[in-house]
C-alpha cells in the first residue's frame, strides 16, 4: 500500500470529510467541522505528510501578535504557527514521518488543532480583526 493510499484510509476511519484528492500531487483537502478543521491539506512528500490549516489572514504586521503567536507554539503539543512566504497568512502547520505514520499519530495532530482552536479561538478573532 502506498502511503498516499495509507493516509486516505486514515482519513477515512476517522471520518474526514475528502473535499479533494489529487494522488500524483499528493494532496488531500479535507474538513472536520466538529473540530474546526475547515480546507486542511495535507501533502504526501515523501518521507514527510505535511498539514496545513489556514487560520486567519494579518491585518498588518503587530509584533504584539507575532510575539502571542510565538509563545503560544510553546504550549502545542503537535504542530505549530507558522506564516506563509507573503507574511500576510498565519497557518497551522505540523508534519509528520510517513514511514511509521500510524491512525494515532495523525488523530493527535488533528486533535491538537482542535484542542488549539477550542482554547485561542476568542484571541485567534481578535488578531484577524487587527
Amino acid at each position: 500500500m502506498s502511503n498516499f493510499d495509507k493516509v486516505r484510509e486514515y482519513l477515512v476511519e476517522l471520518d474526514y470529510a475528502i473535499h479533494f484528492e489529487n494522488e500524483s500531487d499528493g494532496i488531500f483537502v479535507v474538513n472536520y467541522e466538529a473540530n474546526g478543521i475547515n480546507n486542511m491539506m495535507l501533502g504526501v512528500a515523501e518521507p514527510i505528510l505535511i498539514m496545513e490549516q489556514h487560520l486567519f489572514d494579518l491585518p498588518a504586521k503587530d509584533p504584539e501578535v507575532l510575539l502571542s503567536l510565538l509563545q503560544k507554539n510553546r504550549d502545542m503539543v503537535h504542530g505549530a504557527f507558522v506564516l506563509d512566504e507573503t507574511g500576510t497568512k498565519v497557518i497551522f502547520r505540523d508534519t509528520l514521518q510517513l514511514e511509521n505514520l500510524d491512525l494515532n499519530e495523525i488523530e493527535a495532530s488533528f486533535n491538537a488543532l482542535g484542542l488549539l482552536l477550542n482554547e485561542y479561538m476568542d484571541e485567534i478573532i481578535r488578531f484577524s480583526k487587527g
